[in-house]
């Protein structure tokens, strides 16, 4: 397991990935990522616009219909 730290980056903080890791991911300089919360912790995964776009969607239809939404969470 790789230790990071993390690092000032302007008035952010950010961490360096190392390279043989962003290899063994395919990932290089550019590419998006998001950010997860989840109960284990946080998870970093590739950013999918499409998928990006079905949660939008998603996301609208449960603002529109949030008085349903509520009954059904009962």
């Amino acid at each position: 397991m790789n230790s990071i730290t993390l690092r000032k980056i302007g008035n952010s903080l950010g961490f360096i990935v190392p390279k043989g890791d962003l290899d063994a991911l395919g990932l290089s300089e550019g590419d998006k990522m998001v950010l997860v919360r989840g109960p284990d912790g946080l998870r970093l995964i590739p950013y999918d616009p499409k998928f990006a776009d079905a949660v939008e969607d998603a996301c609208g239809y449960m603002r529109r219909h949030r008085d349903a939404m509520r009954e059904l969470a009962k």
